[in-house]
């Protein structure tokens, strides 16, 4: 808990007035039918607009881009923490809403992504409000909830998703529930947990959480992911709400806090 502790007393010191910028801190039931979307073992791919992500502040598919550098420094320092305990799945989560914690799930599985000997799954388990679709501007007319309610099978909810040389797998959420808490603790979940663990034990599993103080669905989902990224906001997040947070994270291995919206200083760094 070093990292919450370390990112508390940075909150205490940081401004309200910010500016959006990421700095680090430190089987059950057979519920999965055949996949009816694959093409030479590969599920269809979606090539991504460019355009569209830059609008949605997603660019850490730009290797160039003076703006994915905090993601990159984020990528390598969770994958070293991971890659020494043999971790996979890693939750992200956030105090309460508007923390940008989606926003660093999907730029962390870009930059993840860009590097030739690693491949990402992305999955939006934030049930009550799915936004990953969206903001990748993918086309999807069932997600995880139609795999938790057996409408689909998962490998049918998959979608491959491609901007340039770059690619990366997506399952999306699909139609916003207001049953996300039991839909957590359900059989279903846990079965398709365990299909994604078996199917993709190759890959890094980013899972994009709901708000930890919103409920118990991430108290729920918590035995089965390896570690967790806590995001929190300057004028968002409050000291008292990351201290919950430790409470409620005590049993679990948080890998590095994310503080958003850190305001910008006229310090500059240059390569040489």
């Amino acid at each position: 808990m070093e990292n919450i502790r370390q990112a508390v007393e940075r909150a205490r010191g940081s401004a309200a007035d910010s500016e959006s910028s990421a700095r680090t801190l430190k089987q059950s039931p057979k519920i999965f039918a055949a996949p009816s979307n694959m093409i030479d073992g590969q599920a269809n791919e979606t090539e991504l607009n460019d355009a569209h992500l830059q609008s949605n502040r997603i660019v850490a598919h730009h290797s160039a881009d003076v703006c994915a550098k905090p993601y990159d420094m984020l990528r390598t320092q969770v994958l070293r923490s991971m890659d020494l305990k043999g971790w996979k799945i890693l939750a992200v989560t956030s105090p309460t809403p508007e923390c940008g914690k989606t926003l660093t799930s999907i730029n962390l599985a870009l930059s993840i992504a860009r590097q030739p000997d690693r491949s990402v799954l992305l999955v939006d388990m934030d049930l009550q409000r799915p936004r990953i679709a969206k903001a990748l501007g993918i086309s999807c007319s069932e997600g995880i909830l139609g795999v938790l309610e057996a409408r689909i099978g998962l490998m049918d909810a998959i979608t491959q998703a491609r901007i340039g040389n770059h690619r990366f797998t997506v399952l999306p959420g699909g139609a916003p529930t207001s049953g996300s808490s039991e839909l957590m603790t359900s059989r279903a979940m846990s079965a398709m947990m365990q299909q994604i663990k078996m199917d993709y034990q190759s890959r890094i599993v980013i899972l994009d959480l709901p708000p930890i103080l919103s409920g118990d669905e991430v108290i729920s989902i918590l035995p089965q992911v390896d570690c967790v990224l806590l995001v929190a906001a300057v004028g968002t997040s409050t000291v008292s709400q990351i201290e919950e947070c430790n409470k409620h994270l005590q049993s679990a291995d948080v890998v590095r806090l994310v503080l958003n919206k850190v305001p910008k200083t006229d310090v500059q760094y240059h390569h040489y």
